[in-house]
């Protein structure tokens, strides 16, 4: 009795510390016959190092194992992983269900996962699994007992009936796995407890340790006490009394029951209870909005614990995830400083960049099948979707094909034609667009290989690209078991079945990243934390829902029938998450607890009850404090930017002073400078895309370039109404030709485009017939030039250089003796548009833009007219019943729509201004906020 007193009275030692002094102590001569059994493997290199560091001399190790590979050694069964034994059910199902109600493997999936939960609980908890199954199949039936015997349909027939064949299905799969020396883990249970007296017997010279444990299951107690009652083992426990002598708290609720139940401590003490909780601790409870601000603020505090020379300690330092998605921005957030890094926990497949890139392949596969029965046609989304991947865009050598798609237009491509443009294409880029036409086996095939491909494409040597290669790897190995289950279930027929079935499994897969524990900053999952001790914890989504995990009723079995057959229930889980969470407060010195502030949204959720209940419950040695981060705003939203002219950008000036101002760009000058800036100064151009459905602009350009070509015959000459009928036969194949040539690739013959072609020739088909009118309402219309661009040199004394004027002209004619300078617009113009009451400001306002370009035509043009009177205004084709458009200046009730050289005078006067601040050096170009 000694030694335990002792060892309870050390304190701030590490509960495997004192387990290793045990262990030299105790079985110091028998340590080759020792077998240390812990609840999970993680803990083992702890237990060893700790050792190493208690002895001085070379000894042989005892044999470390886990609980489950432990019971796994009395069974003598093989663990079957969940995605195997979903299909082994499968073939089980389909031997004992009759052909017509047999379900597909996709429909069974969905509510297999939760049988085979309830069946696995049934054995870890050592339930007699037909009075349990038989207790749904009577509830069912009670459920149905008010339906008269003739209104049951055949669904409700089938849905009874599958209740009946719940024992049945159950002992099929039972005997089917045990036949194969296979098992889930409740099957293992169940029989390592029915093997273990022939067990006991056959390692009579074996010690058993058994320490860190909380809550146990069923087949654990009674294995457990089968060896202690013959003396082949002990077992340690790490009660806190804090937790134990208080009835309610929910952290010793396990404890306290094998402390009152098992009648070996009737006689023996209950080893060990220490009193570390109460010990002095610092916890700093922070709450931030959002999931990456958690993560935000565990990298500062890490950067913290490094900058005060504490780097060394590292190791010492354990950061919790409450939720696994906060691994990637985690990873982001720590500072450089941070050297060795383990990460130990499981992280869903579903947020894995692999499984991402195959369900993008799948996507882009099936809709190619799908889209043609007679040729194998990818949408441009669903490629570019997987070239600009990151586990393909590096390493595809496909950056041409991507510019060529975006510039050619090209909406749907034909797998001959993606090779064909893809003259560089390598081997990842071939496997990537190999069709799938051979069955669901071929196409796993080659997804084995693609994944394999990119896994060689990562560099080892790089921590980001390490944990990559981990995500592809889990993948990968998930397709090789579906190539394998697949060779011997032939239940996936088509690709969407395939990938039917592969969504199934991929929800049980799950990414493993297993480090070197000794060394470095520690990231873990909750359950990777038993048994270990920390001086630093931080832990992260500490918000209900999260930490702990909310009230999830997955299975069949209701919460009654769980309480009352001692099935475990959310009580007992949420026991288990608040003896974690407390037994990593138990030795921590400095405790961070992050919680999201937000109460609403995906990520959010109420404060953590644990944090309330350190609050309530708070102990005489704990300093707790609460702090709310937030993320640090500026006094203004938006700063507008301000560019400063430099001679750069005055040398610029210059060469567009020379090639010319066009009145778009004295427009995009009003409208915003920046944009002038951008678009004129820097030369950026908007980034090229596919265009999937017309553009306005585009569609402008297709009827401006349709009404070139038709008028361009008669250029120099009077137009008649024949020649206009003429027109009008040629709009159907001169409108196409002009899609061809303006959208290329584009798809024309279906959906929004279609409609965007009709449009097109009904607008042509309208401006011909006004066109017509006029000429038999006796208009004489003589075309004179067509999308000609026209210039003309302004000089003024304030102009540090001379500045060209220059712009193209959809059309010129002469009208009943007037020259008349049109301007087609797609979009709505009206009259106000085009009327000027006062030429004061007229540059400074966007709503003018209309004016100051025809008017800037018709000052090109004025050295043309002869002296001839100038209209010059707009034909806008959403507006067609108003006609031509002129600009006219409004005096008071006197409006003018000929250009006299009084308003030329007056226009040219203002633009001298405009071009004064576009050219001054001294005035910046300045942001305009909308």
């Amino acid at each position: 009795m000694n030694g335990f007193f002792y060892i309870y009275k050390m304190t701030n030692i590490s509960f495997l510390n004192k387990i290793a002094t045990v262990i030299l102590s105790d079985y110091n001569n028998e340590l080759t016959e020792t077998v240390i059994v812990l609840p999970n493997k993680r803990a083992k290199i702890f237990l060893i190092e700790a050792l190493k560091n208690q002895t001085d001399g070379n000894i042989f190790s005892p044999e470390i194992i886990s609980i489950e590979d432990f019971v796994q050694n009395i069974a003598q069964i093989r663990t079957i992983d969940p995605i195997e034994l979903l299909f082994e059910f499968y073939e089980v199902y389909l031997l004992i269900t009759e052909k017509k109600n047999q379900q597909s493997f996709e429909v069974f999936a969905n509510w297999a996962k939760t049988l085979l939960q309830d069946f696995n609980e049934i054995d870890r908890y050592l339930l007699d699994p037909d009075h349990v199954l038989s207790y749904l199949k009577d509830i069912e039936d009670i459920k149905k007992w008010g339906i008269e015997v003739e209104n049951k349909t055949q669904l409700l027939e089938n849905y009874i009936d599958f209740w009946k064949l719940l024992p049945k299905y159950y002992q099929s799969l039972y005997d089917h796995l045990l036949k194969n020396r296979i098992g889930y883990q409740g099957l293992i249970y169940r029989e390592a407890v029915k093997n273990i007296d022939y067990f006991s017997k056959s390692i009579s010279n074996k010690k058993f340790v058994f320490a860190g444990f909380n809550a146990l299951n069923a087949s654990e107690e009674k294995i457990i006490q089968h060896l202690i009652n013959l003396d082949l083992a002990k077992i340690y426990w790490d009660a806190d009394q804090t937790f134990l002598n208080d009835p309610y708290h929910d952290a010793g609720l396990f404890l306290r029951r094998f402390k009152e139940n098992w009648k070996h401590y009737k006689s023996h003490p209950f080893e060990w209870i220490v009193d570390e909780f109460s010990a002095s601790k610092n916890i700093q409870v922070i709450g931030t909005p959002k999931t990456i601000g958690q993560a935000k603020i565990a990298g500062s505090i890490i950067e913290n614990i490094v900058n005060n020379n504490r780097s060394a300690a590292l190791d010492k330092v354990a950061v919790v995830l409450g939720e696994e998605n906060l691994l990637i921005p985690l990873l982001y957030s720590l500072p450089n400083t941070v050297g060795a890094l383990n990460i130990t926990m499981g992280y869903s497949s579903k947020n894995n960049p692999a499984q991402i890139l195959i369900a993008k392949l799948f996507k882009m596969h099936t809709n190619a099948l799908s889209r043609n029965n007679s040729s194998y046609v990818f949408y441009y989304k669903d490629v570019l979707d997987i070239l600009t991947h990151p586990l393909i865009e590096p390493y595809a050598n496909a950056s041409t094909l991507v510019n060529i798609i975006n510039k050619n237009n090209y909406t749907f491509i034909s797998h001959q034609k993606l090779l064909e443009l893809n003259t560089s294409a390598n081997d990842l880029f071939l496997l990537v667009f190999e069709k799938w036409e051979s069955g669901s086996i071929a196409v796993l095939e080659i997804i084995s290989k693609l994944l394999l491909k990119v896994k060689n494409n990562l560099n080892n040597e790089n921590e980001e690209e390490k944990i990559t290669k981990a995500f592809v790897y889990a993948i990968f190995k998930v397709i090789n078991k579906l190539i394998n289950y697949y060779s011997q279930h032939k239940e996936i027929d088509t690709i969407d079945t395939l990938y039917a079935i592969y969504k199934q499994v991929i929800d049980l897969a799950e990414v493993s990243f297993e480090g070197e524990p000794l060394n470095g900053l520690q990231i873990m999952g909750v359950l990777e934390s038993r048994v270990l001790d920390f001086e630093t914890v931080i832990i992260t989504s500490m918000n209900e829902g999260k930490f702990p995990a909310g009230k999830s009723q997955n299975s069949f079995i209701p919460y009654d029938v769980k309480r009352e057959l001692g099935l475990p229930t959310f009580k007992e889980k949420d026991a288990i998450y608040t003896y974690h969470f407390y037994h990593l407060l138990q030795r921590a010195k400095s405790i961070y607890l992050l919680y999201n502030t937000e109460s609403d949204g995906l990520d959010a959720g109420e404060k953590s009850r644990f944090i309330t209940q350190l609050e309530v419950e708070k102990q005489p040695n704990h300093t707790l404090t609460h702090e709310i981060y937030n993320a640090v705003l500026p006094d203004t939203a938006y700063s507008p930017m301000v560019i400063p002219k430099s001679e750069k950008v005055m040398d610029r000036l210059k060469e567009i002073a020379e090639k010319g101002f066009s009145p778009s760009a004295l427009t995009s000058y009003i409208r915003n400078p920046i944009q002038f800036y951008f678009q004129k100064i820097l030369r950026i151009s908007e980034v090229e895309e596919v265009e999937e459905n017309i553009a306005l602009n585009t569609l402008g350009t297709i009827i401006h370039e349709t009404l070139r070509v038709l008028y361009e015959p008669f250029i120099g000459k009077f137009i008649s109404e024949t020649d206009i009928q003429n027109c009008i036969k040629r709009i159907d194949s001169e409108v196409l030709i002009q899609f061809k040539l303006v959208y290329k690739e584009g798809e024309i013959k279906k959906g929004r485009n279609l409609l965007a072609f009709e449009v097109a020739k009904r607008n042509v088909l309208n401006f011909l017939k006004v066109e017509l009118d006029s000429l038999e309402n006796g208009d004489a219309i003589k075309i004179l030039e067509l999308e000609k661009t026209f210039e003309r040199i302004v000089e003024h004394p304030s102009f540090p250089f001379p500045v060209l004027i220059k712009g193209n002209v959809d059309r010129i004619e002469v009208r009943n003796g007037n020259i008349r300078i049109i301007d087609y617009k797609t979009g709505k113009v009206e009259k106000t548009n085009v009327t000027l009451k006062s030429w004061k400001g007229l540059t400074d306002d966007i709503k003018n833009d209309k004016i100051i370009q025809v008017l800037a035509y018709a000052y090109m043009y004025e050295a043309n007219a002869n002296g001839k009177p100038i209209e010059a205004g707009i034909i806008s084709f959403k507006n067609l019943k108003s006609g031509f458009l002129p600009f006219n200046f409004k005096e008071e009730k006197e409006s003018t729509a000929i250009i006299s050289s009084e308003i030329q005078s007056n226009y040219l006067e203002q633009i001298v201004l405009l071009l004064n601040e576009i050219l001054d050096v001294n005035i910046p170009f300045e942001e305009k906020i909308v």
